[in-house]
């Protein structure tokens, strides 16, 4: 029995490890149908380059910053219990590997290649492990102090905070380190529109997120005995729950209506294994308004050329639901227990505070000895030319 759990397991967090690869596609599709056409292939290259880069340095340095543990031992070791150890690596990997794919998207279509790999280098095999070993392996005793001072630790089930919004608030220092697309900003207080080049892209790749989330929630149990399908119907209703407010708010706009589902299950990532069902519809809705709001605000107002909106729809999503497990997760709304809204407030804190500053010094730092931004003619050539050569379809079909 016990060689089967062990079997079980393994295969159960194997799935969960595939499916959120496939998400990654997603972010490729996403990245792709938002930008212009001339920068179309970069998006493609951009995220399949910077998972393989994420899981070099995670598995040689990120892991073992977060849990202690490395793999550089004899392959006989490694294969014990089904190499449950390799295949919860994996699926840990494809967290990890989703911030620099949040990243993309907001500096799409005027970031270098090269220094963005670096720039991944670091962020996957320090920035992000150092904060995920704090909140999911008690590194520094920090769960204890907030447990100490809160009553309960600070919960973050599947990543709300210590994946989203710190992907998102990395990005929002790149973001402003990159400075507007040109021309996205005029002089005389106009601003250029650059809408989104091919709607079924962007579409598709929200289904594939959408899809793929099931498997980033749920199976963040990491072991067959502690499944929930209340995480399962918690994600299904946040999801519906973003689609619909971010319809009404969005006035029907289709980029809208696509990011919309994304911010809800963002948002129920932190307590999705805590809430009602009805808690999370709300939940949900409040992440939809909230990045329709927040992205035009961001794009129109402050002038922030965040391409695909992922300081709102990570960043702040994923602070809100990080706060929200700390209220709809109590027991007087609905919720399991076991919870504070003090600790959710001071561990979102936590991750905002060490994402934003270590945004602003990975990418200031690249700034400053490499460069981060194609030059003007590149930019204006775009991407795809510039950095690969070749364009996502010919400018002409050959004759024969």
């Amino acid at each position: 029995m016990d060689a089967l759990k062990q079997g079980t397991d393994a295969l159960f967090i194997l799935l969960g490890g595939i499916m959120v690869l496939a998400m990654h596609a997603g972010f490729a599709f996403l990245e792709l149908g938002t930008v212009r056409h001339k920068n179309q292939v970069n998006a493609l290259v951009k995220i399949l380059v910077d998972f393989s880069v994420s899981t070099v340095v995670y598995f040689l340095v990120g892991y073992g910053v977060a849990y202690g543990t490395h793999f550089l031992i004899g392959a006989e070791q490694l294969a014990q219990q089904n190499g449950y150890q390799l295949v919860k690596f994996f699926f840990l990997l494809t967290f990890a590997a989703a911030i620099p794919a949040i990243i993309s998207g907001g500096i799409a279509e005027r970031a270098k290649f090269w220094p963005q790999l670096l720039a991944t280098a670091v962020i996957v095999g320090f920035v992000y492990p150092f904060f995920e070993g704090i909140a999911w392996n008690q590194h520094f005793g920090v769960q204890g102090w907030i447990k100490q001072l809160t009553g309960a630790e600070f919960h973050d089930f599947a990543g709300s905070v210590v994946v989203h919004a710190v992907g998102g608030w990395i990005a929002l220092g790149a973001v402003i380190l990159l400075g507007p697309r040109a021309n996205r900003y005029r002089k005389d207080g106009a601003m250029s529109a650059h809408p989104p080049s091919n709607i079924p892209f962007l579409a598709l790749g929200a289904w594939i997120l959408i899809v793929g989330w099931f498997g980033f929630n749920v199976m963040s149990a990491q072991t067959i005995d502690k499944i929930s399908g209340l995480v399962a119907v918690n994600s299904l209703m946040a999801m519906v729950g973003g689609t619909l407010a971010a319809l009404l708010a969005g006035r029907n706009d289709p980029g809208f209506v696509h990011n919309g589902p994304l911010a809800g299950l963002v948002a129920v990532c932190a307590g999705s294994d805590l809430m009602h069902p009805i808690g999370a519809l709300v939940v949900g809705a409040v992440a939809g308004a909230l990045f329709v709001g927040m992205f035009t605000l961001t794009q129109n107002r402050w002038k922030i050329d965040d391409v695909l909106g992922v300081w709102p729809l990570h960043g702040l999503c994923g602070a809100w639901g990080g706060i929200a497990a700390g209220i709809f997760g109590l027991q007087a709304f609905g919720g399991l227990g076991g919870v504070s809204f003090g600790a959710q407030l001071i561990g979102t804190a936590m991750g905002v505070g060490w994402a934003l500053a270590g945004g602003f010094v990975v990418y200031g730092t690249i700034k400053a000895v490499f460069g981060l931004r194609l030059s003007q003619e590149e930019e204006y050539e775009g991407a795809d030319l510039s950095i690969h050569k070749i364009r996502a379809t010919p400018e002409r079909e050959a004759s024969w």
